[in-house]
């Protein structure tokens, strides 16, 4: 972009009317207009008529209308232009002043100076966003796990990868979300750690981001596809806020072999790319069924022969249904195991549902506040305690 200062606008002007001594008086008055109007901006054009009248003389005075013109009278032509000149610069540094001492030309210059200087338009066209709006409704999928397994999974629509300029994109991991990438013919983008850092909300993205649809809770009870003749056990939530908790819970529930997850879509965090991020791309692969009415749910597995567990603390009161350590739990037929959410645990609708509730025990004395698990590590308790007290049919 193009910056003059008031010293600098004057000697350019006064340079350029020295050079219109050479022209005919036609051109003479028709450029000497033209650069005097255009260099003032819209405020100094609003100066005082008559001190514009003598600079328009002056700029006029080059343009000789006897046929011969003395030396001297050039000089003398000159030494009043420059008087002019001299007089108008007060006037024209009182007016620049409110606004600095530079001023910024016109649209036409600047796209002037772009069409010069082709990196200011690079530069320019990469301050745009880079995200494609035209992809609405999309969102940042981030970190190489959860980008790989978003693209390989195709449960997600993918529009456009973005990649860290530098060292990053020549890991192996990064190659191989760019292998896929390009496989299904995406726009592949190198940008900065700023930017990407931007994308993913502070989020550690390692290098990549993808641009991709969302993924919602499932809604049609589609058939399972486990394999085997072992008892089933679907891990049932309710009301886990927490996107880093339920993040790890899908990841545990995924590797110890839960048959299917199900949560509650009240009160409960959606399947979003911290969830993703959280459990380490395990959502991109396990689908998450959600209810609007987990009760009604229940009671129709339990109609079907299913068995309800729920969990309480090491330290729950009185209770109706029995209350046993996980580590003598059998599970001999289908089982629903509930987990509550972090603040209140399970509801009570569904506690009076349940057939056993179950609880890990400590392994000390524990002080008061800090006798409880976070929910996603007691869920891998209970899980693994599950599916290894659970046996084949027969």
């Amino acid at each position: 972009m193009w910056v003059f200062s008031c010293a600098q606008q004057h000697k350019l002007l006064l340079t350029w009317s020295r050079k219109l001594n050479t022209v005919s008086r036609v051109g003479s008055q028709v450029a000497s207009y033209h650069v005097t109007v255009s260099a003032l901006s819209p405020e100094d054009r609003s100066i005082n008529p008559a001190t514009r009248r003598r600079l328009r003389r002056s700029n006029t005075s080059c343009a000789p209308e006897k046929p011969a013109v003395s030396e001297g009278s050039q000089v003398r032509g000159r030494s009043a232009q420059s008087k002019a000149l001299e007089n108008e610069v007060p006037l024209l540094h009182s007016r620049n002043q409110g606004r600095g001492d530079n001023f910024r030309v016109s649209s036409e210059l600047r796209k002037l100076c772009l069409e010069d200087f082709p990196a200011d338009r690079e530069r320019q066209v990469k301050q745009k966003s880079m995200l494609d709006s035209k992809a609405e409704p999309y969102e940042i999928v981030f970190g190489v796990s959860p980008c790989l397994l978003a693209l390989t999974q195709g449960r997600r629509k993918a529009c456009k990868l973005f990649v860290r300029n530098g060292e990053t994109s020549m890991r192996a991991s990064v190659l191989k979300i760019c292998e896929e990438a390009h496989r299904r013919g995406l726009q592949i983008c190198r940008v900065s750690k700023k930017d990407l850092d931007k994308m993913s909300s502070g989020g550690v993205h390692q290098g990549v981001c993808l641009q991709a649809s969302p993924l919602r809770y499932l809604s049609e009870d589609f058939p399972s596809n486990r394999k085997g003749t072992s008892t089933p056990l679907w891990l049932v939530l309710e009301r886990i806020q927490d996107p880093m908790n339920l993040g790890a819970i899908l990841r545990s529930a995924y590797f110890l072999g839960a048959d299917r997850v199900i949560s509650s879509l009240r009160h409960s965090c959606p399947l979003s790319p911290v969830v993703s991020k959280a459990s380490s791309g395990t959502m991109e692969v396990l689908g998450v069924y959600g209810y609007e009415n987990l009760e009604d749910m229940l009671k129709l597995k339990v109609a079907q022969g299913w068995q309800v567990v729920g969990t309480v603390g090491a330290e729950a009161g009185e209770s109706y249904i029995p209350v046993i350590p996980c580590s003598d739990f059998q599970m001999t037929k289908p089982t629903l195991l509930l987990m509550g959410g972090e603040a209140d645990g399970l509801s009570q609708e569904l506690l009076s549902l349940c057939h056993t509730l179950l609880t890990i025990p400590a392994g000390r004395e524990l002080f008061p506040g800090i006798e409880s698990l976070n929910v996603s590590v007691a869920t891998g308790i209970l899980l693994h305690s599950l599916m290894f007290s659970r046996r084949s049919d027969t």
